[in-house]
């Protein structure tokens, strides 16, 4: 049985979200085909992710087992415990959102998510694999946006640096380009990510 954590980065209201619509069909898909595993849905905005305080910056090197039940790094002790990941968040100004950020700095902690050797950082969170799901305003996939696209190209870098090198991504481009069909998108790409879910 695997565990997978279902990571939202999206405020918008159930099905509103054209994001969240496509990642909540890839989940119904996954939970079909694999009935036993557990699927833990964290939604940032609904669990209130804010910046890091003082506190938490300095709770950010601890022994292994330390800070289980704190407030922040429970967060990284989740992550590093889940089998397999589902990020799903837009773009938005290139990037991802704040508090996708925020999340990703309480979960990048020494000793938990990874650990600094004599050769360097080591990402403690190897041989699990992610998908990110996500939305975008323009064509980020092809062209001259491609080099301004730092929203998913983020995200791998900081899972490479966790450990974790087998991403997937889904995205639906052009969401806010006048004239494209949008909901013809959406549903080619929903297709696309009911196939990824069947072999996650």
């Amino acid at each position: 049985m695997s565990t997978v954590l279902y990571i939202k980065a999206n405020p918008k209201p159930q099905g509103t979200s054209k994001t969240l619509r496509i990642s909540d069909k890839f989940i119904e898909v996954y939970r079909e085909h694999n009935p036993d595993d557990l699927i833990i849905t964290l939604d940032l905005y609904k669990e209130g992710i804010g910046f890091l305080t003082e506190e938490g910056v300095m709770m950010h090197w601890v022994e292994p087992g330390e800070g289980r039940n704190h407030p922040v790094l429970k967060y990284a002790y989740q992550f590093v415990e889940a089998d397999k990941y589902v990020f799903a968040e837009p773009i938005w100004n290139l990037g991802i959102p704040a508090i996708l950020k925020a999340y990703i700095d309480y979960i990048s902690v020494a000793n938990i998510t990874f650990k600094y050797t004599a050769e360097g950082p080591v990402g403690l969170c190897n041989g699990k694999k992610a998908v990110n799901i996500t939305s975008r305003g323009g064509n980020f996939s092809e062209g001259e946006l491609v080099a301004w696209e730092m929203g998913d190209r983020y995200l791998r870098a900081i899972l490479n640096f966790l450990g974790i090198t087998d991403i997937t991504t889904i995205a639906a481009d052009n969401m806010d380009v006048a004239g494209q069909d949008h909901e013809a998108i959406i549903a080619s790409i929903m297709t696309k990510a009911q196939e990824i879910a069947k072999s996650f």
